[in-house]
């Protein structure tokens, strides 16, 4: 005997003339991890990433907390971890020992118009890459994906040759010239801009716009979150910079606040009580970048990825 399979009658189709899936898909299990489940979790991640913040953060946090601590509190056989009287002393003989007030003017123009100008030249760049037509384009490209690869310590002997010579030490344009190009803004930038679609450069065309117009006026708005990525990485690497400053400047007045440290810490670092105030001018130079960091920190993520997909 066998049997027929029937096929459903219309009567018995929903309302609205939409057929009933001919499949139920399972339910996604809302139940309680299995301990196999549990302690991969914990052992792949949790604990890496703890282990990765504690690396990160202990030693941020020690050096505020001993920016507050007395001499000794610091210079102890015994582990003080929290002063027992916080004082802010520290932070006024850093004040007053070298000038921080100019090393901070110093780090501050520096890294105003050093970072301007890189990321304008970035985009520039970027723009040419993907939009004009030109011979070399793609040998420019290669010189800039080698430009990554290569230290930068390798440059500083030809470059300080070449500022020194120009009259630029103890200058502003003398430690800002030499790091104008940036050839990983360059390179990001041009990843994002592979994914705008040509129609929107085509209708500005139509519009009469050129390509000045239609760079900051089309390009730059859309490419926004990968050109704060760019900032915020050129803001933080010119704020650090440490070795090429300190090359270049002999004069305590042209002293960018890294470099400041070390004038800090040739004047108290060989006593006792050097310790805490070498923190407390180390907190003063970290504090700013962080404040920018945290508030520029969500852009991070789409700007790094955004251009990771081109097609």
């Amino acid at each position: 005997m066998s049997t027929t399979a029937t096929a459903p009658s219309p009567s018995s189709a929903p309302q609205g003339g939409t057929a009933a899936p001919s499949a139920v898909l399972p339910r996604r299990s809302n139940g309680p991890l299995s301990a196999q489940n549990l302690i991969a979790t914990i052992t792949t991640g949790y604990i890496p990433l703890l282990i990765s913040t504690a690396v990160v953060v202990l030693p941020l946090l020690w050096m505020v907390i001993s920016s507050f601590k007395a001499p000794s509190e610091i210079l102890t056989q015994d582990l003080v971890v929290l002063p027992s009287d916080p004082t802010l002393h520290n932070y006024r003989v850093a004040m007053t020992t070298v000038p921080i007030p100019r090393f901070f003017l110093n780090s501050v123009i520096v890294t105003a118009i050093g970072s301007a100008l890189k990321v304008v030249l970035a985009i520039m760049t970027a723009y040419a890459l993907v939009f004009l037509r030109f011979p070399g384009k793609n040998w420019i490209f290669i010189g800039i994906l080698v430009a990554l690869m290569v230290p930068p310590q390798v440059a500083i002997l030809p470059n300080y040759v070449l500022v020194a010579g120009w009259g630029g030490v103890n200058t502003y344009w003398g430690i800002i010239l030499p790091g104008l190009g940036t050839a990983f803004g360059t390179f990001l930038l041009r990843q994002y801009f592979l994914t705008i679609p040509p129609s929107i450069l085509e209708a500005a065309s139509l519009d009469g716009a050129g390509h000045w117009r239609t760079m900051w006026q089309m390009v730059v708005p859309i490419a926004l979150p990968s050109i704060a990525t760019v900032a915020l990485v050129t803001i933080v690497g010119e704020w650090n910079d440490y070795i090429w400053p300190l090359i270049i400047t002999t004069s305590t007045d042209m002293m960018t606040l890294p470099v400041g440290l070390t004038s800090l810490q040739n004047s108290e670092g060989n006593t006792g009580s050097g310790w805490g105030i070498l923190m407390a001018g180390t907190v003063l130079v970290i504090v700013p970048v962080l404040i920018i960091f945290a508030a520029l920190q969500r852009y991070i993520v789409s700007g790094l990825t955004q251009g990771s997909v081109t097609g």
